[in-house]
């Protein structure tokens, strides 16, 4: 596909007072730009002038206020996993790869709180505390840094009972467009003092400022943990299943959709053999009376869709293997067709809509020239779409857009979302007009006017042009 990027130009001795700055951490070399401009989106790569390697708050600060002074773009980088283009350089400017900012700053078992910097990652996190018998449950499948996830609003397959980035942070140390450092928040578990800055940083994809340190809620280990897998003779009676399934409060921790060709596609990838029909991949966390209790409440409305046996995956090795492999479906859809680009998108709809929202963009999808797989954290009404494109084919490209526009069209027109987690970014943007109304939008620009004058922080992303 074609990107139209405008480089702004970088002043005069810019870039030798970054290298006088940060030494061998600053790095203006073709591998490395190119490394940092591109992520995983099917867009080409746009890359930025140079790259700083941040190992403080302070690094940043310095950096930020230099760039604001001299109208320089600066872009924060985390791990690269995102899938809309939020990283790309449209503008140039500087990227500022936050990855060596990994020290988990203070774990607060008795508070159920953890602090971290922002190039922490989930699966480092979960690692570090696992002693403590507390875990942290927002799993995007990637394994983001928290300071991506934050940005992003991350959510994943526990979102269903844990909720998203949205519940679950607390508190933020930011670096703003000036350099200026604050704290968002406390650690208190409620404060009805001001406005929330926290949640107004929380999604706003580095356009705002750029996160530091992060602390998050902790939640117990679960007593008891399942894991099951029931297949349905259809996709409408799997999703079915699952509005019945929240619509009678039952508390699962996970509940995972996949159609056939996502079945299909996983068994290819990580040598499963799941029956090859549309299924549910549940997961239940609690006591081992109310984890049977749950499990059976949902196999009797799951039989009631025409659901088959439960399949079960008790062994905490088995549970790994299943969910790591759910995890890789991304790149499970592109080994269905090598040396493809994947068109990656997602919506979230009200759970009452979700049935109606899947069938019909999986019947458009029949009618497409190209191999797409349908995954979704259907617990919470989002569902992603893959679509696996000939990056020498523009004819695809356009084709997939047209789909994906239609699948967004859809979403808002049943009161969802462009996006459910993936967020803005490039890919975006065009929807945020008909999902939220110019006025909206003009209130959004004018916070980014406040907060970033200057317009330096991932210039290009989220709100649209007038």
């Amino acid at each position: 596909m074609q990107l139209q990027a405008r480089p702004r130009p970088i002043p005069a001795g810019f870039i030798d007072a970054l290298k006088a700055r940060f030494g061998e951490r600053f790095s203006a070399a073709q591998s490395v730009r190119e490394h940092h401009g591109r992520d995983e989106s099917a867009y080409p790569a746009v890359l930025p002038d140079g790259v700083v390697y941040a190992q403080s708050t302070e690094d940043v600060a310095w950096v930020a206020r230099h760039c604001h002074q001299h109208r320089v773009p600066l872009i924060a980088y985390g791990t690269g996993s995102s899938l809309e283009g939020h990283i790309l350089a449209v503008q140039g400017g500087i990227c500022l790869d936050l990855s060596g900012m990994n020290q988990i700053v203070a774990v607060n078992p008795e508070d159920l709180t953890v602090t971290v910097q922002a190039g922490v990652t989930r699966k480092q996190l979960n690692t570090e505390i696992r002693d403590t018998g507390l875990f942290f449950p927002i799993d995007p499948g990637a394994d983001a840094s928290l300071g991506g996830m934050t940005a992003t609003r991350a959510s994943g397959t526990n979102a269903v009972r844990y909720g998203t980035m949205r519940e679950n942070v607390m508190n933020l140390k930011v670096v703003l467009a000036d350099g200026r450092i604050i704290h968002t928040a406390n650690r208190a578990r409620k404060s009805s003092a001001g406005y929330d800055l926290t949640r107004l940083f929380v999604g706003s994809e580095g356009t705002l400022g750029i996160i530091t340190e992060i602390t998050v809620r902790l939640y117990p280990q679960p007593e008891a943990i399942s894991a099951a897998v029931c297949n349905f003779p259809t996709m409408h009676a799997a999703v079915q299943s699952v509005i019945e399934i929240i619509q009678m409060g039952v508390p699962v921790a996970r509940v995972e959709f996949m159609d056939l060709a996502g079945v299909k596609a996983i068994n290819a990838y990580s040598k499963l053999d799941l029956h090859e029909s549309p299924l549910l991949l549940f997961e239940f966390h609690g006591s081992p009376n109310g984890v049977r209790e749950q499990a059976q409440t949902v196999q009797e409305i799951t039989a009631g869709n025409g659901g088959m046996a439960f399949e079960w995956a008790e062994h905490p090795e088995d549970r790994s293997r299943l969910w790591a492999a759910r995890h890789n479906a991304y790149f499970a859809g592109l080994h269905t067709r090598p040396g493809s680009r994947s068109n990656t998108t997602d919506v979230c709809v009200p759970i009452s809509r979700l049935a109606d929202c899947v069938s019909e963009t999986a019947a458009e999808l029949e009618q497409a020239s190209f191999p797409y797989i349908i995954v979704g954290h259907v617990g919470d009404g989002n569902f992603h779409v893959q679509m696996m494109l000939d990056p020498n084919n523009p004819a695809e490209w356009d084709e997939s857009e047209r789909i994906n526009h239609n699948i967004v069209a859809r979403a808002i027109a049943m009161d969802g979302t462009c996006t459910g987690e993936h967020g803005v970014g490039l890919h975006k943007m065009d929807f945020m007009l008909a999902e939220h109304g110019r006025d909206a939008l003009d209130l959004m620009q004018s916070v980014k006017q406040a907060f970033d004058p200057n317009n330096i922080l991932n210039p290009g992303k989220v709100i649209p042009p007038a």
